[in-house]
């Protein structure tokens, strides 16, 4: 059974879907970082050297383990090229929200 196919097996249950649902910005994170280093061609490796930092620490950034500082997420970004933007939405919508005073 592909990885795929048992993602959405567990996803038929409701229990399993709601807690699923419940983590989704962080496991979008997750892929976005993965994303931006993979996608600047490098290693963890080279990457924690980039930002100072062990290699084991990186790894456990990109599998969601932690709780990284703002300071930290642009550091990861700019090492990859890349900025951090922080956006809110609303939580009625789901979509870009703007707050005018």
């Amino acid at each position: 059974m592909s990885l795929a196919s048992l993602k959405q097996k567990a996803l038929q249950d409701e229990m399993v879907r709601t807690e699923y649902e419940k983590l989704a910005d962080e496991f979008d994170l997750v892929n976005q970082l993965i994303t931006i280093r993979t996608s600047a061609g490098l290693t963890q490796e080279v990457l924690a050297r980039r930002i100072g930092t062990a290699k084991g620490n990186i790894s456990r950034l990109e599998r969601g383990k932690g709780n990284p500082s703002w300071a930290t997420l642009k550091k990861y970004a700019n090492a990859c090229g890349y900025q951090v933007k922080l956006q809110t939405v609303s939580s009625s919508m789901n979509s870009p929200s703007t707050v005018n005073e």
